[in-house]
């Protein structure tokens, strides 16, 4: 996908001004109008000044934006960094709020196409948020800091932190969104609040992965253990459990825990995935056990599909 540079497009300084992009925005507008301009490409360039402006204008998205940085070279292959958006407030719904317009797939892919506006209250505003997988056990109220963007006394965008105490609801999964009543923007004329919608996604987990409704965990077992059975204590997000290795179980075997997944109404189920770890031989004795070992078996590896 193509970096689009929206600050060439309107032919601006990365510095301009908000009424400087509007100045140069309403010159380029009229120049390209397909109505009126003569140029064989107008109308492309008309649909890219309107993308560009439907960016720069608002400051939110300028901002966001601009932490992308201006170093994306022509022809260079260009994706958002990993959570690029985490943190920050879109008034006017998820990121976008297009009206119609055909945008380019940089501009969706960074800024989406929902839209949740209003028509007398205030704009609702979206945010990204990060949790812990084991608030969706328990449930929790977190602190989160999000960044909100307006107009500085120099008439340029700037950000700045607020922060809010939001309850977890237990269950909650990845891709759904927290309603926090009156949170969003400001009504006109007095009227009510917006409301701000944040969605939810897990942090990385050192242990556990997640899979819609179910967690899966790779359990480390002995040789041992896989071939002679045992009991093995395995943790879970609510805690440790006595987990049943089976007999003669192979590497990628999956030990499940029905409903022990993430809660609901439908919970998920708990998948412990077994790997089978070997223990280095480290001393005389240590190599001598494995050559007793080896010996005591008539057994190839790449031979023997039981292996």
């Amino acid at each position: 996908m193509e970096y689009k540079d929206y600050y060439k497009v309107m032919g601006v300084a990365r510095d301009a001004t908000q009424d400087e992009i509007k100045r140069a925005y309403r010159k380029l507008a009229r120049k390209y109008h397909p109505d009126v301009s003569k140029e064989s490409d107008a109308l492309e360039r008309f649909k890219d000044v309107g993308e560009a402006y439907a960016v720069l204008k608002d400051p939110e998205k300028r901002t966001a934006y601009d932490e992308l940085g201006a170093d994306w070279k022509k022809g260079q292959d260009f994706q958002p960094p990993p959570n690029w958006d985490q943190g920050f407030e879109f008034h006017g719904g998820a990121a976008g709020g297009r009206g119609g317009a055909e945008f380019s797939d940089f501009f969706e892919t960074m800024f989406g196409r929902g839209d949740f506006r209003g028509d007398f209250r205030g704009e609702d505003a979206v945010a990204k948020i990060e949790v812990d997988l084991e608030d969706s056990y328990r449930g929790a109220t977190r602190s989160v800091t999000l960044r909100q963007t307006e107009i500085g006394d120099d008439g340029r965008p700037m950000a700045r932190n607020r922060t809010l105490n939001v309850k977890i609801p237990k269950g909650v999964r990845p891709g759904q969104h927290i309603r926090l009543a009156k949170q969003g923007s400001a009504g006109a004329g007095g009227g009510a609040r917006g409301d701000l919608f944040l969605e939810v996604a897990f942090k990385p987990h050192p242990k556990f992965n997640v899979e819609g409704n179910d967690v899966y965990l790779n359990l480390r077992v002995a040789p041992w253990e896989a071939e002679l059975g045992a009991s093995v204590k395995t943790p879970t997000p609510t805690g440790d459990v006595d987990l049943t290795v089976p007999r003669h179980s192979k590497a990628g075997r999956k030990l499940r825990l029905k409903g022990r997944g993430l809660p609901g109404k439908v919970p998920g189920d708990f998948y412990a995935v077994l790997q089978i770890a070997l223990p280095r031989a480290a001393t005389d004795e240590q190599k001598a056990a494995y050559r007793e070992f080896a010996s005591s078996f008539d057994f190839d590896p790449r031979r023997d599909e039981e292996g």
